[in-house]
């Protein structure tokens, strides 16, 4: 499981998946996380549903781009709850062998007070967890 948000980190993440999937002939499904904020702000900026879906489509575009070219088989599923715990039960629903994520690169402070959602997953995870700096 490859776990984005459309970042720089998750597009790092991305070419960690793909080794992983080409060196054990795997396949990779792409998890997007909508959280409640974020839903509600897609709402309230966009007209309709299908401009909401095609903006959050846009966010792991650069991702399924590189899985594309790669020639891996891959999915993409968009889970709506926070992001950490949401990832982390997914993750655990399905039994993926590993779960590939980007670190967002918060320093000591932010981290201490916030806690990361690379750090959550890793805690909680059933699986190993490949955090891509």
């Amino acid at each position: 499981m490859l776990a984005t948000d459309g970042s720089e980190h998750s597009a790092r993440s991305a070419k960690y998946a793909i080794e992983l999937a080409e060196k054990f002939d795997g396949k990779i499904e792409i998890v997007y996380a909508v959280d409640g904020q974020t839903s509600k702000s897609d709402v309230l900026h966009h007209a309709n549903k299908f401009e909401v879906e095609k903006k959050r489509k846009e966010k792991i575009k650069a991702v399924k781009n590189l899985l594309e070219v790669s020639g891996v088989d891959f999915e993409t599923n968009i889970l709506h709850g926070e992001a950490g715990p949401t990832i982390v039960e997914h993750a655990n629903e399905n039994k993926f062998d590993c779960v590939v994520i980007g670190s967002r690169g918060l320093n000591n402070l932010q981290t201490l007070i916030l806690g990361s959602v690379s750090h959550k997953v890793a805690k909680r995870a059933d699986c190993p967890v490949l955090i891509v700096k």
